[in-house]
């Protein structure tokens, strides 16, 4: 049992490997909404990074982010109203009353993570590019943020003499 423990920490992820060094670093796009539950806020800046220019057209940023943002404004309210429940009926409950605003958010992450990388699929890997929603550290304090994290892929030779 400790082998197989010890065989599953040591696979790395695709996600997870080291950027290449002449690969730019990657533009996060940051909640801009007036609400935030358990980091994801109930939307995402639309304004268009200068550094993606060349690489994608601001019109389809824009839309993959009004996606996003869709996605956000549908399941955002109810995940509020379960985390006033909650907590209004926690000392009740010792704590189990938020179990289904904790629910709700994954889902909603995973709905995000699925629609980002339908969205790679069709048309980000295929400009090198790759989105996907990362926790990250606020700037101003201490508490974590999920932000959209554009990477930039590698780009391989084509034609390679043999």
């Amino acid at each position: 049992e400790e082998e197989a423990g010890e065989a599953s920490e040591t696979v790395v992820r695709s996600q997870e490997l080291p950027r290449p060094r002449d690969a730019p670093e990657p533009v996060a796009v940051r909640g801009a909404g007036h609400i935030t539950v358990f980091g994801l806020s109930n939307k995402f800046d639309t304004e268009f990074p200068s550094v993606l220019t060349g690489k994608v057209a601001p019109e389809e940023f824009k839309t993959s982010i009004s996606r996003v943002n869709a996605c956000l404004k549908k399941n955002l309210p109810i995940s509020v109203k379960w985390l006033l429940c909650g907590c209004l009926c926690c000392c009740c409950t010792l704590g189990c009353s938020l179990w289904p605003v904790v629910c709700l958010n994954k889902r909603t992450r995973r709905s995000i993570q699925k629609l980002l990388e339908w969205e790679n699929n069709r048309l980000y890997h295929k400009l090198g590019l790759h989105w996907k929603l990362s926790k990250r550290k606020c700037e101003t304090s201490n508490m974590m943020e999920y932000v959209i994290l554009i990477e930039f892929l590698p780009k391989y030779p084509i034609f390679r003499p043999d």
